[in-house]
Formats: C-alpha cells, structure tokens, sequence
C-alpha cells in the first residue's frame, strides 16, 4: 500500500491535502492552523469532488468572515448593519481594573476596549498572554443611546480541536515503519520528503521537540530563509512566536506588580526569533537573561517575593553572520547572538542546538502536495504527549559516560525522549533505531558543550567525554558533531590537493608575490585550460575579488560562474571566507530567470565561504580584480569554453577536457 493511501486509511478524517492551505489562503495572512482547522472541517478526505467543494467553501468563509486590515471598515459596517456577523480575528484580552472588566483587541478590526464576558475569558485563559489568540468570533452591535461601547462580543471560539484521543493516535502509528513515519511528519509540517535526506528529516523535526517536550530549551542558527520560524508560528495554537530582540521581564514572565503573569505562563512553547538582531542597538537587559536562566534550570522564576512555576518550552531561531568553518576557526557558533546572552551558565541550559546550516533555503520543489496531519490534530497529539516521559527507555538499552555533567544527561536524556514521543510514541523500536536518535541528542548538545568550552574558560576544568555504552554488548560509541568531521575532512582534502600541485599554502606566500606579470593568447579548440592554471595563482588568499563580465545570463555561462566559485573556494583556507561582486548586464528577455539563478547561486556557494553580490551596469568591460594586487583582462569574460556535447561528456566535469574559444587574458599589477 502506497504510503498516501496508509495516511488516509489509517488517520481518515485528521489528515488534509497540504496544497489546499496555499489555495484558499490568498491574501489571509494567518498562521496555517488555522486555515487546516477550516480545511479539517471539508477538506479531510480523499474525494475529489468532496474536496473541490470543500475549498470552495473555506474560501468563502475566508472572503467573507476573515477580517483584512484593509476591509476593517466594511466589515465594521456590516456587523452594524446586521446586528450580528461572525468573523474570524485574532484577539487580546485585558483587565481593566477601573472598570473592573476584562476588555478585547482586535488586531485586524482595529477595536479596542470591547467588554468580554469573565465566563469566556476563564474558558479561554490565553486570550490573556499578550501574544492574541486566533478565533471565530460573533460580534454584535447595540444601537442603544446610553452604552459606552456598541460593540458586542457574543460568543467566542479559539481555532483548535478540542479533542482528540493520544491513544488512537498511537495504535495507528504500528502500522507505519519509522522511515514512512518520518515521512508522514514532513508532510505534516509541509514538505516534501523526497527533497531531503535522512539527517535533513532529523532535522527539520527537531523543531517539533520543543512542542513535545516540556520546559526545553532548543536554539537553532543558520543562513536565512530555511524555516527557522515557520513551526513556531504555523504550526501550532500553542505556540508563540516573538522577536527576540523586543522581549521584556514582564512580557516573558511577570510584571512588577506579580499580579499579570507573562508567556511563559500561558504558552507551551515560546520562541524568540530573529535572535541574533538588538533592535536600534538596545543592549539586552541584564536581568532578564538572570531570570530567563534560572528559569531554564528550574522551570520557575522570581519576580518580587513571589515565586512561579511554568512548563513552557524556550526556543531561539536566528540568522548566522559567517560561515561554519570560518566560526569555528575565528569565534564560536553562537557568535551571531546578542553579546548579552554569550554567557556559559546562560547556554549551559540549551538542550539542543540544531544546525541549521545543514538546512538548504526554501524553494517551490520541497513543499509538499501529498496528505499529511491537520496541523492543529498534530499540535493536540503533541500536547498531550507533553505529559508522558520517555527518559527511561534510553536506560533499557544505553549508559551515558560518568565524565558527562547533570546538565549534559538531562539534555541528552530529554532529546532522546522528544525524539521518541514524535517517532515511536508506542515504544517499539531496535537498538539501531535507538541509537540513531541517541547519536542525533548526544550531537546536539555536543554542540552546546563544544562552544562553552571557547566562550567560557571554566568550563575546560571538567571535559566531557560525549560516550555512552551499548548495555547490551558493552561496547562504546563515541559522537563528534558533524561540522568538526566535515572541518577536519577539508583541512586534509586542502593538504592532499596542495601536496599534488606542489603548493604547500593556499595563502599569500612568498611565492605567489614573485608572479609576473602575463600575457595569454588561447587558440581555438586548444584544451588543457581551466580556471586554475590560468589565473588561481594570482587570486591566493584574495579577500575580495570583483568579475565584471556583461554576459552571464544563458545557463551555461551560470554554470562558468559556478566554477569559478568552486575556484575560489578551493583557492582558500576552509575557515576563510571571501567575497565576490559580479557586475553584469543583461535583457529584460533574460532577466527574470537570471534573477532566479543569482539567488540560487549565492545560496550554494554561501556553504564554501564565498559571500556572492551582483549587480546590474550597462558596460562591456571584462576583467577580473582581487585585494591580491592583479588585474585580469578576459578577452571573453568566463566564457572561454565551447559547448559541450553528450550526457556523459567528461568534459562536462573537468575543465582541462574542453576545447576553448580563441582569446587573450592580460594578467597586470594594478
């Protein structure tokens, strides 16, 4: 049985089509959830017709209850003119203690101050947490002369399942094998399996942990645009998402009064994006990142004389500055962070840190259009998970070695048990199988360690030996993070090509100071050329390096400036990092798709260390420019090669294969 087919035959009526969510979303901008809520209640089959006049009617409750900002008046005029009219809105409550009375704000609306009943706020403590909750709302409006407020709120209902039953949902789960469960998830989240790897699965659902888990702390950096955010804010009602350079003590926690208790109290998992930006150079507040440490630790926080218990989960996404290499040669992995929180005892309560480098930019080809959970189904199941501890199932089969601190264990010990919970939530699995989510904990919080031991010099007084035993054969595994592998991989790479071309340093040397100047007249078809011999010399250990070259806007001539990256990259130290301007032009036949091709090009070679930047001028120059101190004159610009012919063409690959076009390279001191 196809594995869509098993979705549908085992979870019927839970699951939806994750193309549907970008049909009927249009302009909406509201979180997933909430449109899959809708989906669920049509669109939760496999039958065409059903499902064509599902979206249709999803769509029109999205047209005519969904209140755009921009619509605000009409809608506010609609609910005058009818009496009643229910709309969907995300709302925040407030006590307002002189009117002694729990008023609502409407974010698109645009209303504030509406009375709401105590009994709907008791039923819905979380309108109260200051991140709004989504809704289905009936409004009234009351035409009467002597009322302060004409708004009416009649009923209210927070867009979620309201059950749903775990054990159900586990019995199902036997049908599946993990790597079709893994599967499933992906799907769930909105991707499509086949664009990543085993480890690209593991990876992409290591943001589920902090759902799953309670009080978890998970932080997760890398390049833009990969989905960071996206689970902490589509995915789940019980999830919030804030900038984490604009959080507060009394936002997070509690005020000062003690008397309106902060996220952490109402949310189960809170997360601070874009963590690595201070707004306008705000510097972080010193006691918060106290508070928030201690309560990392200790699942409580003080504020007064009082002191409080919460279960939230902490999450922190943001953006990377360098590269991996050039981080672990220069600084450490948390360099992108505000300054304020590069403090060991702080970091020493991330259980896992996710590289998010590993992850690829988001693209049209890797979302999902196959069956997966109704997001919010997933969210519930989740919560209810949240309750379970599966830590003792890692002692069935594993010892963790004695060198390791309380804090390692415990983070490797609730990794493991997250891991569970989302892949084998009714505990059958092999050895393998568990050791394959071991290996993954153990590396993200290896991850964690490694750093402290750079950012904090105390913590090298007691190395951890990050080593468990096999209970079963007494063997003993070891686990190394893989860009430290990769590193190390590189560096010998780098000492092996440097060795067979007789060049012992890819930087500056004295050598390569003795270059001369050159003059180079290549012939038709002559082959034995590359990019390399020609100019790689004269561009060692260059910084900077700008290529003006009027025509790069046909495939084969991104493929040239590909190679020419790859050139560079080879040209340098792993760790360093160098930058390249292009300065091009181009037609408005070839634009659009060169666009396209830039932006993907600057995502894949950003992983070597080239930094890549166009830009668009009307000339037709060619030449090369470098921090080195050479000038390269290129009779063709890059494109020196002929076509190549043949799906297996050797050429195609190698360089030196190819015949070239006749032309004349200057190589001058600037």
């Amino acid at each position: 049985m196809e594995l869509q087919e098993k979705i549908l035959k085992y979870y019927e009526g839970k699951v939806v089509r994750k193309d549907l969510t970008s049909l009927v979303k249009g302009n909406a901008v509201v979180p997933t959830y909430v449109l899959e809520y809708l989906l669920g209640q049509y669109c939760a089959v496999n039958d065409e017709e059903i499902i064509q006049s599902g979206v249709e009617k999803v769509k029109q409750i999205i047209s005519d209850n969904y209140v755009h900002r921009s619509d605000a008046e009409v809608i506010k005029s609609r609910i005058r003119e009818k009496g009643h009219f229910k709309i969907i809105d995300k709302i925040n409550v407030q006590l307002n203690d002189r009117a002694n009375q729990y008023e609502a704000e409407f974010a698109n609306l645009g209303i504030k101050k509406v009375p709401i009943s105590d009994k709907i706020v008791k039923e819905n403590q979380k309108l109260l947490s200051g991140g709004g909750v989504w809704s289905i709302i009936n409004m009234g409006y009351t035409h009467a002369a002597d009322v302060e407020v004409r708004w009416e709120i009649e009923e209210l209902k927070p867009i979620q399942i309201s059950h749903v039953s775990l054990e159900e949902f586990i019995e199902a789960r036997k049908n599946f094998t993990v790597e079709e469960w893994l599967d499933v998830l992906l799907y769930t989240i909105g991707l499509n399996p086949e664009s990543f790897t085993r480890r690209g699965k593991l990876i992409q659902i290591s943001r589920l942990l902090t759902h799953v888990e309670n009080n978890y702390n998970f932080v997760e950096l890398g390049p833009k645009g990969t989905g960071k955010s996206h689970i902490f804010s589509e995915l789940s009602p019980h999830g919030v998402l804030v900038s984490g350079g604009d959080v507060s003590k009394a936002r997070l926690f509690v005020n000062n009064n003690g008397d309106k208790i902060g996220l952490v109290g109402y949310w189960d998992v809170v997360a601070l994006d874009e963590f690595e930006q201070e707004v306008g150079g705000k510097k972080t507040d010193g006691d918060l990142v106290k508070i928030m440490q201690n309560y990392m630790a200790n699942q409580s926080f003080n504020r007064g004389k009082e002191t409080y218990q919460a279960t939230a989960s902490m999450a922190f996404v943001g953006n990377t500055k360098h590269t991996v290499p050039f981080m672990l040669k220069h600084s450490h992995l948390f360099e992108s962070i505000p300054a304020g929180y590069i403090k060991g005892a702080f970091l020493d309560r991330m259980h896992f840190y996710s590289p998010g480098w590993e992850v690829k930019i988001l693209k049209e080809a890797v979302f999902s259009e196959g069956y997966g959970f109704i997001v919010d189904y997933l969210a519930e199941i989740l919560r209810q998970l949240r309750k379970a501890d599966y830590t003792g199932l890692m002692d069935q089969y594993f010892e963790l070695d004695g060198s390791l601190t309380a804090r390692d264990k415990i983070a490797i010990r609730k990794s493991f048990s997250g891991f569970m919970k989302l892949l084998y939530p009714h505990k059958e699995l092999t050895l393998e199988q568990a050791k394959e989510i071991l290996d993954f904990s153990i590396e993200g919080r290896k991850r964690v360690k490694d750093q402290l031991y750079i950012i904090d010099e105390t913590f090298r007084d007691h190395p951890a030996e990050f080593k468990y035993t096999i209970v079963s054969s007494g063997k003993t595994e070891e686990v190394e993070t893989l860009e430290k592998v990769n590193l190390q991989t590189d560096l010998l790479n780098q000492q092996e090509d440097a060795e067979q071309h007789e060049s012992p340093k890819v930087e500056p040397s004295a050598e390569v100071a003795k270059l001369e100047p050159k003059h180079i007249v290549i012939r038709d078809n002559q082959t034995g050329i590359s990019y390399r011999r020609l100019f790689g010399d004269y561009l060692k250990g260059a910084k900077t390096i700008t290529l003006t070259d009027p025509y790069i806007r046909l495939p084969y001539q991104f493929k040239n400036l590909m190679e020419f990256c790859i050139m560079l990259a080879q040209n340098k130290l792993p760790e360093e990092e160098a930058q390249l301007h292009v300065i091009t032009w181009n037609t408005k036949e070839y634009m659009p798709e060169s666009e396209l091709n830039f932006q993907e090009l600057v995502s894949s070679v950003a992983d070597m260390g080239i930094t890549l930047t166009y830009e668009y001028q009307d000339l037709h120059d060619r030449h090369i420019i470098s921090d080195t101190g050479w000038r390269i004159q290129l009779g063709r610009g890059l494109d020196i090669f002929e076509p190549r012919d043949g799906r297996f063409n050797p050429a195609e690959y190698y360089q030196e294969r190819r015949n070239c076009k006749n032309c004349e390279i200057i190589i001058m001191k600037k």
